[in-house]
Formats: C-alpha cells, structure tokens, sequence
C-alpha cells in the first residue's frame, strides 16, 4: 500500500521535463498548500518567488528556534517528515513559490489561504489550502449549509484573477477538502480570458456546492477540466452538489480517517483507483442530504451558530489550543451548556433528531446494493 511518501522516493530524482505532472503531483502540492509558510514565501503582491528547498529550510529554522511543540504549526502529524521527504526530492525542492496568503478573520468568518508553485514550465499551479485547525475555517465550513456563497470563495476568485495577470501560460488549479472547492469555485466565477487558461482542476475529496453554483453558466464551461478524487468511505466529498463526475480512490485508512491525502494509495505516477465508494459512504450521502433538505436555511444557520458558540465558549482559537488545555476548555464547554436559553437548547435537540430520524430512514443503503454504484 504505496502512499506519497514512496512516491517521493521512487520519483523524486525525475524532473517535470522527463515526468509530466500527475494526479499524484496535485496531491502533494494540495499538502504542501497546509504548510505554514506565513513571512516566509513573498505574498501576492512581491513579484519574486524561493525555491521550496529554501522555503522549507527556513521553516526548519523557525521551528528549531522558537523551541515550539510542531502541532503548533502543523495541520497533520505527518508534515515534519512531509517536509524531510520534500527537502530530499530534487523533482520538488527546485519548485518556485510565490503568492502566498494566509488569511483568517472571525468577524468576516473567513479563513482562506492559497500559494503558487511552479515547475519550470510555461505554467503556474495555484493551489487552495483546506480548512486548517482554527474553529472559524470550521466554521465557514459549515455555513456552506445555508449559504449559496461563503467569503472564501470569494476571496479565491479574487486571488486567481490577481495571481493570473502575474503569470504567462496555462493555469493549473488544485485543493484538498475546502481548497478543491474554492478551485472549482475560482475557475467557475473569474473572467472569461483567465478561464480559458485553465486546463486541468484538481479536487480532493472536497465538499459541494449549493445546486444554484453547479447549475450556472461559469460551472459548466470548466465542468470538464474537473478531475474529482474521493477515498472509499469519503464522508466530506459527499457533503452538497457536485456536478461533476468522480473517481473513487484506495485509502489505507478506514472512515473519515481517508480524508487525509498522506492515507490515499499510489502506484508510480498515478492513484490507485476502486471501483466505488462504500455503502457507509453512501449512507452519510443519504443521510446528509435527506437532513438538510428536511431543514430551511434558517433552521440550518441556527443550529451551526449554537453549536459554535458552544464551541467558542472554551476561549480555544483552534483544535490544538483546545487539545492543549483540553481539562479547562471542557469544564468551559459544559458550563456553557447549561447557560444556553430555552430556545437555543430546543434548536440542538430538535436538529439533532431529525438528523437521527434522516439517519433511519437512510439505514437501507447500508445492506442493500445498488447498481449505479
């Protein structure tokens, strides 16, 4: 069961000019997208880039030099040896990055960050960045549920129009999870002549969209350049509308666990690739939908608020934060529980069980088989 990290290590000494880029390509670049490259590489408005080489041995540094535990820098327990694999790879650490930009506003409920890599060819990869570990990327997240648009999106399109006029060439555009969403999103909604440019978008085991986005005109001049991965017990790419076809791929994890790009299986320049997605798969597809089509979107808006304030009431800014402290924050979080109104508590439960009862409804699809699966 190969995975990324072989992959670096039987191709890693092969340039793009002798190896084009593959799929498996788009998926390191979705994970280097995670790295927290902030005041390291030149943002969208320098007009230079550093070799990634440079850029994650100043990352090293940083670490090193402000002795902090590396959960406080990395989304996944496997980036620091991510980044020792990439350092020894003369396919990656030659690749040009530029344009980064990490955004998080909670006001805005916003939190967006992207980068640009190139590989020595007339072309540029833009590459969106999931959601991190902070409870508002959650958040946004979420609003996807009652909202037809959420900030991020926005600042995607914004993002592409500005980082393609910096470029020559054809554009490349990838994402994992909330990052292959705002791909699909920016090549959808930028301008005609950007549009044109783009000649393959990569999505990653990312959530839908509302059924207005996959039904309009941009989403369907860029539907076919959409190449859509999901692991066998994808619970996060069966979330909304996709709109477009998808390949379902080998993970050697099992549940939400094959969310993670670091779990999904290779072979030498390419995915290992399954014939469909699991009934479990197809029983949160159910479920999720069958749920939400039972709520409005104010019913939907209310639940999520209550939830995160909740969540919020820890004082913990992010997933780690919370693990860091997590005694305090718990005590913190039940406190909280027992302080929300009436109304509020009434919204929870009442959410909550027609989630069960959606859940119910959609056992079948566990046992039974279906044929277009």
């Amino acid at each position: 069961m190969a995975n990324l990290f072989d992959y670096l290590a039987w191709r890693g000494d092969l340039d793009f000019i002798h190896v084009p880029l593959n799929p498996v390509d788009f998926i390191i670049f979705s994970q280097i997208a995670y790295l927290p490259f902030d005041g390291i590489v030149p943002g969208p408005d320098e007009k230079k880039e550093i070799s990634l080489y440079h850029a994650l041995k100043t990352l090293k540094e940083k670490i090193q030099k402000e002795k902090s535990d590396t959960k406080q820098f990395f989304n996944f327990k496997e980036d620091p040896d991510f980044i020792n694999a990439l350092v020894s790879s003369n396919r990656f650490r030659n690749c040009g990055l530029f344009g980064f930009v990490n955004q998080i506003d909670t006001e805005k409920e916003v939190q967006f960050s992207a980068v640009c890599i190139t590989t020595g060819e007339d072309s540029c990869s833009i590459i969106f960045r999931g959601t991190d570990t902070s409870f508002i990327g959650w958040k946004e997240d979420f609003n996807m549920a009652f909202r037809e648009i959420i900030p991020s999106q926005l600042e995607a399109v914004r993002y592409l129009e500005k980082m393609a006029h910096h470029v020559k060439g054809s554009l490349r555009l990838a994402g994992h999870s909330k990052g292959g969403n705002l791909a699909v999103y920016a090549s959808s909604f930028c301008g005609k002549n950007i549009q044109k440019r783009i000649t393959d978008i990569y999505s990653n085991d990312a959530p839908g969209f509302n059924i207005k986005i996959v039904a309009s005109e941009g989403f369907s001049l860029i539907k076919n350049k959409i190449h859509t991965f999901i692991p066998q017990s994808s619970v996060v790419g069966m979330m909304l509308e996709r709109g477009s076809d998808y390949t379902v791929i080998k993970s050697s994890q099992t549940g939400l666990m094959q969310h993670s790009l670091y779990s999904w299986e290779i072979t030498y320049n390419n995915l290992v690739y399954a014939e469909k997605i699991t009934r479990s798969s197809r029983f949160v597809r159910e479920t999720i939908r069958e749920w939400l089509e039972s709520l409005d979107n104010k019913q939907r808006e209310h639940f999520i608020e209550a939830i995160y304030n909740i969540l919020s009431s820890s004082e913990a800014k992010s997933i780690h934060e919370l693990e860091k402290s997590w005694l305090t924050s718990a005590g913190r979080i039940i406190k909280s529980m027992g302080n929300v109104n009436e109304q509020t508590r009434k919204i929870i439960l009442n959410t909550l069980a027609e989630l069960f009862r959606s859940a119910g409804r959609s056992i079948d699809t566990l046992f039974i088989k279906k044929n277009n699966e």
